[in-house]
């Protein structure tokens, strides 16, 4: 079978993943689809760090703000998303740029892997939701952690839902969800796959970066868009966003302002960690060094010397 080519551009939030992947596509006639569990959302656009339309430099991007923040999405479904978005790219014989830092849904798609239906328990839910409430998502992680370390470094407080299920999953058949996604890879990929991810020799640098970019979503006007979806409290998506759960103990006046955005970087900081640590595990990454002293034109560079080297654009 021939295999469709894709360049996998990854890594932690703040890296600058989104400018290489449009020089990216800029160089090599391609489109870029997002790998963002949270840039799907319409409307949360400045939490999830959408691209702007001047960064997208006139590059077509998909998967990006299509669906209701009050609607239930599944790495199943984004996997059937990305395959007809890949599909359509390459009918018009451009090169398809997936871009983003959400590993599951970036590996899950890319590896081929097919997920089994869940089992549902509406007890064990009913349950562990009880729990929640009166112990907190952090136990529950941490929980989680013991049982599945490798699911749980992909997760955030945050992510009550899933945190939730995966103990669901796990109580109800014995079997972990690391374990049940390795069964689930039942044929080779379909994809010719170039892994690029961007590394910080000097993490602290990574850490200015997502510190400057927070104050810019508050500038540009976090405060406002988080406000009005925690008004509606249907929108349990838009409480798992890092941004809006973080502001809203200074809405409910728990904490000052000051905290709030001192919290809203800690758990940032925290995310990109943890995307560091999952992507590790993927050994066909390329990593190209990003320093203070580097401009996206030059990181653009050491990609496209990366990709001309490797052989992989032949034929593309």
């Amino acid at each position: 079978m021939e295999k469709t080519p894709v360049i996998a551009v990854v890594g932690p939030t703040a890296s600058g993943k989104t400018s290489l992947a449009v020089e990216i596509a800029k160089r090599y006639n391609g489109e870029v689809v997002s790998a963002d569990s949270m840039q799907i959302y319409k409307g949360m656009d400045i939490a999830t760090a959408k691209p702007t339309a001047e960064e997208m430099q006139g590059i077509r991007h998909h998967l990006i703000d299509f669906v209701s923040p009050y609607e239930k999405y599944s790495v199943a479904r984004y996997i059937e998303d990305a395959t007809k978005a890949v599909e359509e790219i390459r009918s018009r014989a451009k090169l398809p740029v997936l871009c983003g830092g959400t590993g599951l849904y970036a590996e899950s798609f890319l590896n081929n892997i097919r997920f089994e239906e869940e089992p549902d328990n509406e007890q064990m839910r009913t349950q562990l939701t009880a729990r929640l409430e009166n112990e907190g998502a952090a136990k529950l992680l941490e929980e989680l952690r013991k049982i599945d370390p490798e699911a749980a470094a992909g997760l955030h407080p945050n992510n009550a839902g899933r945190i939730i299920r995966a103990l669901e999953v796990y109580y109800l058949t014995g079997e972990t969800a690391t374990q049940r996604r390795l069964r689930s890879v039942a044929e080779p990929s379909r994809y010719d796959v170039f892994w690029i991810a961007l590394s910080f020799p000097d993490r602290e640098y990574l850490y200015d970066r997502i510190n400057q970019r927070v104050d810019i979503m508050l500038e540009n006007g976090l405060e406002e868009e988080a406000r009005d979806f925690l008004k509606n409290k249907q929108a349990d998506t838009a409480a798992q966003a890092i941004g809006y759960k973080e502001l809203s103990g200074w809405f409910d006046g728990r904490i000052c302002r000051e905290e709030a955005i001192e919290n809203l970087k800690r758990e940032t900081r925290r995310y990109a960690k943890r995307q560091i640590t999952w992507f590790k595990r993927n050994n066909n990454i390329h990593y190209i060094e990003r320093n203070p002293s580097d401009s996206a034109q030059q990181i653009a560079e050491k990609a496209f010397i990366l990709l001309e080297q490797s052989g992989f654009l032949k034929g593309v």
